[in-house]
Formats: C-alpha cells, sequence, structure tokens
C-alpha cells in the first residue's frame, strides 16, 4: 500500500517531466506530463475499492439466487453470478466459458485504452477525464470478477412498475454503475461540445 510520501513524490514527478519531440520537417510536439493523473487513479481506485467491498459482502452475507428486499416491488439487494457484459447483455449466447474469455479479453483492452487515454489527457480535472477514471475503475472491477471467479457478481436488483406495466431491469453492480455514469458523462461532454462548437459558427 502506497504511503502519503509515496503519492507526493510520485506527484511531484509526474509534475516535473516534460517532453519534447522532434518530427520530420522542424516540428516539435511537446508532450506536458499528466500532473492530475494521480489524483484519476484515485478515482479509479475508490471504484474499485467500492465495487470489491460490496460484491465481498453479498458474497458473505447473501446466498446464490437470495435477495433482500429495500423497497418493496422496486429494489432489493441480490445475489447472482453474470456470464454476460454488463446488465447481463450476451449472456446465454454461446457457452459461459467463451463469453466469459471473449469478455475478459474486451475489458482488459478496453481498460487499457482507457487508461493510456487517462495518461494523455490527465494534465487537468475535467468531465472527460472524470468520466474515464469512472470507466477505468468499473472495468478492472469487472476484469477481477471474471479472471477471480469466471462470473461477474450482479447484486442491484431493480424493478420499474408503471400502471400495470412492470420490467426487471437486469442486475448490476457497482463497476457497472461506474461505467454507465462515465459514459454518460462523455456523452454530456459531446453534446456540450457541439453546442460550443454551434454558437461559434453562429458569430
Amino acid at each position: 500500500m502506497l504511503r502519503a510520501p509515496s503519492i507526493r513524490v510520485f506527484c511531484e514527478w509526474v509534475g516535473k517531466h516534460e517532453r519534447q519531440f522532434q518530427l520530420s520537417g522542424g516540428l516539435r510536439l511537446t508532450w506536458s506530463a499528466p500532473r492530475r493523473l494521480p489524483w484519476l487513479l484515485v478515482i479509479s481506485f475508490a471504484v474499485f475499492v467500492a465495487d470489491r467491498l460490496s460484491k465481498t459482502w453479498i458474497v458473505a452475507h447473501i446466498p446464490l439466487g437470495g435477495a433482500i428486499p429495500v423497497f418493496d416491488h422496486v429494489l432489493r439487494i441480490s445475489h447472482w453470478t453474470n456470464e454476460g457484459a454488463a446488465f447481463s447483455m450476451f449472456a446465454g449466447w454461446a457457452s459461459a466459458k467463451t463469453v466469459n474469455h471473449t469478455l475478459t479479453v474486451v475489458n482488459f483492452l478496453v481498460a487499457s485504452g482507457v487508461l493510456v487515454a487517462l495518461i494523455l489527457l490527465g494534465r487537468r480535472i475535467s468531465l472527460v477525464t472524470v468520466a474515464l477514471a469512472l470507466i477505468l475503475g468499473g472495468a478492472i472491477g469487472n476484469v477481477h470478477d471474471r479472471i477471480a471467479y469466471g462470473a461477474v457478481i450482479d447484486f442491484i436488483e431493480v424493478h420499474i412498475n408503471i400502471y400495470h406495466w412492470h420490467y426487471h431491469w437486469p442486475d448490476f453492480n457497482v463497476a457497472d454503475s461506474s461505467i454507465v455514469t462515465g459514459a454518460c458523462l462523455l456523452f454530456l461532454d459531446s453534446i456540450r461540445s457541439h453546442k460550443k462548437t454551434d454558437e461559434l459558427d453562429a458569430v
């Protein structure tokens, strides 16, 4: 576990490093160190810890297939395993082993790509970098489950009841919530960016 001095030293090291790259034609590309990267990784780590603690509690206190009602006919804390993707997508499409291996690779590649994006964009805290940090933490949380258990542990069970219409939302977990929240923030940022572009074009 990193102690506070170690984190401070790492932050100082990151903050001092800047590189210039010479390109063809005499062009220079300056790469600024991702000074805020350590704090963004703290967000990812917090998501991972929350995901692990919640799942550990579920496994210890609720038998597989069991549930604890929170709000009758609306919300239950359950215990299920999911061989598919987030919200049980792709579950049952092929053998559980094949689906799990495929999604493990996909999630690992996504997490790697998001980490690279964080390194490139980590000079400041923004809506995009926070979103990427949330996605990274959630992806790592679900990859851990697939490697350790061969499936993802889901435990948040939501039922939507509107008059005579009833829908059971696929069970999910903290990691899924973090990934979806991050994706929503990216979508929100894209909307803001398009709006700013439209305003500049109108001037």
